[in-house]
């Protein structure tokens, strides 16, 4: 038996709903392990006081599968059984509210078999065509749940922007329910993104790996980005520190899509996705995409000459797959593992310029796509043409340093947390 996309929705989520008790009281914020402290996030923090926030108003969630608590409900299903809320609306991003879709697609138009409300698509919509769909929702505020994965080129962040300025142009009020930075919140990384070089994934001129949270990017796009303010309210963590990784949460991973499967994998993420940008597989259709990179005619060569780097906290492994689907499907090609032994000291974007550096040096089958779009993802075409011209790893990093340093200066004013 073939079963459709929403008839597997309608299976999966009449579960939840089925399993998920009335949520009369706040979700129990359990231990996490961050040295005795715990963590609440802003949904827990909201929660606890009674949804007090949103007293009176009719609400819309933009959220996905990672919308959870810490007993795994999902936050859609808790405040759909709590009569102190009016939620009206649910907004879905790229993979979809339910997290059905693959990368670059969504779920569409249709009414959630668990709770009946209605979902709309926001995926690739933005401007007046947003702001119409809040409009015909009929909600007065817009509530932004998703946790993000800490890399400029993550379309959560720029969902998040687009709805910011869809609320505020359909004159609605904006709420961000703040989630830990997977990979901490300790420095900002990587080339700050120059504004020819707009998209989708990398809006602002924000730098790869941006070290902030949602509330605290919220706080920055409302303050230096957006075309005039929206009505924002931010609701924070209680319990976290910048210096954390995910596992000091005490909470569960939900994969935000579905080729960011574990913590780990995002935090190699902010610098390996640039193999997107190349003719080499970034992993994708492996068990380990992020972590595992590659191509046909790739050897061992490429391994030791990245290991000759000395690069902090990460060494290479040759190593052998065969993607199941994406670049190379079907195909088993060689290339590299990574393996982080010290995350403190490892820096991923750095990695991921001298993965870049020596994969082009031991391989003569390397080529930036087409289409160009490593400028995409690292937000100019200095790497590639640094790089083309035969610069080290130690060079191209040095060429963005200015850049950084000013958006660190920037961002400095819009932090949350220490």
């Amino acid at each position: 038996m073939r079963l459709s996309r929403r008839s597997l929705l309608a299976t999966t989520t009449a579960a939840v709903a089925a399993s998920a008790a009335p949520a009369v009281a706040a979700p129990g914020p359990g231990p996490g392990h961050g040295g005795g402290r715990t963590l609440r996030t802003g949904f827990e923090r909201l929660a606890a006081d009674g949804y007090a926030l949103l007293d009176g108003r009719r609400v819309g969630v933009v959220t996905n599968p990672t919308g959870i608590t810490r007993d795994v409900r999902h936050i859609v299903d808790v405040m759909h059984a709590d009569g102190r809320v009016d939620l009206a609306a649910v907004f879905g991003p790229e993979h979809g509210f339910r997290g059905t879709a693959q990368a670059g697609g969504s779920e569409g138009r249709y009414d959630d078999p668990a709770t009946g409300l209605p979902v709309y698509d926001t995926y690739l919509k933005s401007g007046q065509e947003l702001a119409d769909i809040f409009t015909a929702s009929g909600v007065d505020t817009v509530v932004f749940d998703i946790q993000d994965a800490g890399a400029r080129f993550y379309t959560y962040i720029w969902t998040l922007f687009d709805c910011m300025e869809a609320a505020r142009l359909a004159g609605l009020s904006f709420v961000v329910l703040d989630r830990p930075n997977p990979v901490t919140g300790r420095a900002a990384l990587g080339p700050v993104l120059h504004k020819e070089f707009a998209t989708f994934v990398g809006r602002q001129p924000i730098s790869q790996a941006h070290g902030m949270t949602v509330a605290e990017l919220a706080l920055l796009f409302n303050e230096e980005f957006l075309t005039a303010p929206v009505a924002l309210e931010t609701v924070k963590m209680s319990g976290w520190k910048r210096s954390d990784f995910y596992d000091a949460s005490g909470m569960p991973w939900v994969p935000p899509s579905p080729n960011m499967p574990t913590p780990e994998t995002a935090l190699m993420y902010s610098g390996t996705c640039l193999f997107e940008g190349t003719n080499l597989s970034e992993g994708r259709g492996t068990t380990r995409p992020f972590e595992l990179l590659g191509a046909e005619g790739v050897d061992g060569r490429w391994a030791a000459a990245a290991n000759e780097l000395g690069l902090a906290g990460v060494r290479f492994r040759e190593a052998y797959f065969a993607p199941t689907f994406s670049k190379f499907q079907g195909k088993t090609i060689g290339g590299v593992q990574l393996h982080v032994h010290d995350r403190e000291a490892f820096d991923p974007v750095r990695t991921g310029i001298g993965l870049l550096i020596t994969a082009k040096r031991s391989w003569s089958g390397f080529a930036w796509r087409e289409d160009n779009w490593i400028d995409k993802l690292t937000g100019s075409t200095q790497v590639r043409t640094m790089i083309d011209a035969g610069a080290d790893t130690d060079e191209v990093v040095g060429g963005w340093q200015q850049e950084l340093a000013a958006f660190r200066r920037k961002r400095r004013n819009h932090l949350l947390y220490r």
